[in-house]
């Protein structure tokens, strides 16, 4: 496995072009793609480590559980595991992850708000105990599990400027919250806290701020209410990375979010659920001109790796990523890349500058480790990118290369 190159914020903004002296340079990635053929998706845990250690600098006080989701590979959750972080599951499967890195099951909590009973039954059976719920009918499944079980409620805040708006699909209004406080009394169910989530890749950290504040109001009518202290306040993950546009530094975004956070009683713990801004910046996609064509006049590049693989982000996650070539050259061409399947829509950029490539020539897309190998296909049986991890142990101990086997 291999995560991709960092996007290290140096100053007041950070962008895909501010690459650290510690990421994968093109004779490495050359070294490698020699080595290992292509399409290759390597993982660089070193980057997972800075970007870690950097949220947690800006977040202090808060303990970050990293999302599986977005890169839910072994590598990654030991390297974190060893950074001291917690974790945020969904699924039986991420459990099981988690399991077999020898997590222990109090560093971790389940956050999916609508979950079968074997889900809940299986998170259990490893020592999960914290679930979030966003309904009634989710708050009633927990009856049976009183004695074993918590609850956080996960409340609604809609950001429509976020990439993706996570309160669309989750989330109860905060009218409906002390209602459900009261339903969860009733059944013996004891909830913990709130949680929210404003959306990933958002950019404007107010909207973090503005449910920040209003969790505090909600603890606070809680109290008056004569319902169970609220302990734990989840505020979720987001926070942006830069693909081909800048975003603001983390220690700046993080700023007026730690002003709100200072507000809140000082028993209240924190969590939050960072999964791109920790495993964005670790990968590196390499992928190898198979053929090309003149159409239109302009050059069209057929690589061994498209949308229904590595890039199936641009698809899923609304992403557009840092593409460049392994070639020298000043005079440069619009032109097209596409993927390897028998598909019109595997196409990664129709209108791309790049110098005049042959067959063999490198493509290297960066900040790929979210949202890429997790959701890529074999589709048309062309396979999935082969996953190199270098850096798995830190940089005092050597670059270490692996590769790993396709799940």
């Amino acid at each position: 496995m291999l995560p991709r190159a960092a996007v290290q914020a140096l100053s007041h903004y950070s962008s895909a072009s501010d690459h650290d002296a510690t990421a994968l340079n093109e004779a490495e990635i050359r070294s490698l793609a020699a080595r290992f053929g292509s399409p290759l998706l390597l993982i660089d845990c070193e980057q997972v480590r800075r970007q870690y250690r950097a949220l947690s600098a800006a977040l202090p006080g808060v303990d970050l559980h990293y999302a599986l989701k977005p890169l839910p590979h072994a590598a990654v959750v030991a390297c974190l595991r060893d950074e001291g972080a917690f974790f945020d599951l969904a699924t039986t499967g991420e459990v099981e992850l988690v399991k077999t890195a020898g997590i222990a099951p109090e560093r971790c909590i389940h956050t999916h708000p609508i979950k079968r009973d074997s889900d809940i039954r299986d998170a259990l059976r490893y020592g999960v105990t914290t679930f979030v719920a966003d309904n009634p009918d989710e708050v009633r499944k927990f009856a049976r599990y009183r004695k074993r079980a918590e609850l956080l409620i996960r409340v609604s805040f809609r950001s429509p400027d976020a990439v993706v708006d996570l309160s669309k699909k989750f989330g109860c209004e905060a009218g409906a919250v002390l209602g459900l406080l009261e339903l969860a009394r009733s059944l013996g169910v004891r909830v913990k806290g709130l949680s929210f989530h404003v959306g990933s890749q958002a950019c404007d950290p107010s909207k973090y701020v503005e449910a920040i504040n209003a969790c505090n109001n909600l603890i606070g009518e809680a109290l008056l209410a004569g319902l169970p202290a609220l302990e734990v306040l989840d505020i979720g993950g987001g926070f942006p990375v830069a693909y081909n546009e800048q975003v603001p530094a983390i220690d700046e975004f993080c700023a007026p979010i730690r002003a709100a956070l200072a507000k809140l009683p000082k028993h209240v713990r924190l969590i939050a659920e960072p999964g791109r801004f920790l495993s964005a910046p670790a990968g590196v996609a390499v992928s190898t001109v198979m053929g090309k064509a003149k159409r239109d006049g302009r050059w069209w590049y057929y690589l061994d790796d498209g949308v229904y693989g590595s890039y199936s982000g641009q698809m899923f996650d609304h992403a557009k990523y840092p593409v460049s070539a392994l070639k020298d050259g000043t005079v440069t061409f619009p032109s097209v890349l596409t993927g390897p399947t028998c598909d019109s829509i595997d196409v990664i950029d129709d209108n791309i500058e790049l110098p005049e490539l042959e067959i063999g020539d490198l493509i290297v897309g960066r900040m790929m480790g979210a949202y890429t190998w997790a959701s890529a296909t074999d589709f048309n049986f062309f396979r999935r990118a082969k996953v190199v991890v270098v850096n798995e142990r830190p940089a005092a101990e050597g670059r270490i290369v692996k590769l790993q086997r396709r799940r």
